[in-house]
């Protein structure tokens, strides 16, 4: 089968490449490739289902940007399609004075990027807004909201399909050859020819990458899982919305938080372990050769020599449900370990150069006949109209 263009990846931000491609392009032929027997089952399917806002990003840079112009169009597209949503705002808590001019930093930001309303608020006020939670200092965001990303990622299938996309499931690609024009995408279920290539393939972005040019690119796709608990249902009244704490600069992560779900209940979490798999959801998930692949990455090691005391703190949440207990009850100290219960894991797909750095930004890279996107983890989910608008764009001018 011939196409113009043939998107490898059926997450959401793949999804929403699809849909904008064929928004600026009508008519265009464009296929979808997914491994799984359904869309939105690895990075979308585990999403906290947060909505956010662009507070944490650095102004001007494409997770700001991203963020803030697809948090308008997610939002919009919803209220089109009739997928609920709800915008709750958040509180962010300094829970030592320490953490003070970080919390002040990112309130700069938040305005920086637009967030109108989002303001520093006294103890009494975060009572007002989380009656439980403790701390010494505290933000105020108006726009962060709840949503079940799998929802979306369903409504932007149809949405896709309806304008004359084409979705492959179970196919998983195997080899890519290059060819004069275009090239060719072998997969588990037959081959597909294309003028070029998006890859939106998460975790295995990096893989995908590998296939296409031929050799691997400047950065390594490595799994972190972040491990949950859930609130049982007769302590659920310790959090009415979103608790934040003041996330650690080091990091692209931010850190074990309390979140209402839009589909019921509340979350607490995640903690950052390295995934001995790709999609390691669980503890026991190993793969050697993907094992192998992260740890022998001089970045990563770069960062663990870096980092290790951090590390083995994560580690220690991951295997003790005491010490995990812990880090929760510096937000809200009324919370025991007998009011939590095992709940979910997602795996996040974090690009890690050679130099040891996780990227912080969104990474979209183009070669001669694919654009990569290569590192696209939170806010890609409420950032992915944008990002797919972005995808477009760069897709237009290669045809």
């Amino acid at each position: 089968m011939k196409y113009d263009i043939i998107i490898i990846g059926g997450g959401i931000v793949g999804l929403a490449s699809g849909i904008q491609l064929l928004k600026k392009k009508p008519g265009l032929r464009v296929a979808l490739l997914e491994k799984e027997k359904e869309i939105a089952q690895h990075q979308t399917g585990h999403n906290s289902g947060v909505i956010h806002s662009g507070l944490y990003y650095k102004p001007g840079s494409l997770k700001a940007t991203n963020c803030v112009k697809g948090y308008q169009q997610l939002l919009e597209f919803c209220e089109k399609e009739g997928v609920p949503y709800e915008i709750t705002g958040k509180v962010v808590v300094a829970t030592k004075k320490a953490e003070i001019p970080l919390l002040n930093k990112l309130l700069e930001r938040g305005l920086a990027n637009g967030l109108v309303g989002s303001r520093a608020i006294t103890l009494d006020e975060l009572k007002e807004h989380e009656p439980y939670c403790a701390g010494v200092a505290a933000l105020y965001i108006p726009q962060t909201g709840i949503i079940d990303y799998t929802q979306v990622a369903m409504a932007y299938k149809r949405k896709f399909m309806e304008a004359g996309g084409e979705v492959y499931l179970e196919h998983k690609v195997e080899e890519i050859h290059p060819q004069p024009v275009g090239l060719t995408v072998v997969t588990s279920r037959g081959s597909l020819e294309a003028k070029f290539m998006v890859n939106c393939a998460g975790l295995y972005a990096d893989k995908i990458a590998e296939m296409e040019s031929k050799s691997p690119p400047n950065i390594r796709i490595i799994p972190f899982r972040g491990e949950y608990y859930k609130i049982k249902k007769e302590r659920q009244y310790l959090v009415k919305n979103l608790i934040y704490p003041v996330p650690d600069p080091n990091f692209p992560f931010l850190g074990v938080h309390f979140t209402r779900m839009m589909r019921g209940g509340i979350e607490a979490g995640p903690n950052a372990v390295l995934a001995f798999k790709k999609e390691g959801y669980k503890r026991s998930d190993f793969n050697l050769k993907e094992f192998v692949d992260a740890v022998t990455w001089p970045g990563l090691q770069k960062v663990a020599s870096k980092y290790w005391k951090t590390g083995l703190g994560e580690y220690k949440r991951s295997f003790s449900k005491s010490a995990f207990t812990t880090a929760l009850q510096a937000l809200i100290p009324d919370i025991q370990e007998s009011d939590l219960e095992a709940g979910g894991a997602g795996v996040r797909a974090q690009a890690c150069d050679k130099e040891g750095g996780l990227l912080d930004d969104f990474a979209i890279q183009e070669s001669a006949h694919a654009i990569h996107v290569l590192n696209a983890p939170s806010p890609a989910a409420t950032s992915a109209l944008s990002i797919g608008e972005t995808i477009a764009i760069l897709g237009e001018k290669r045809l």
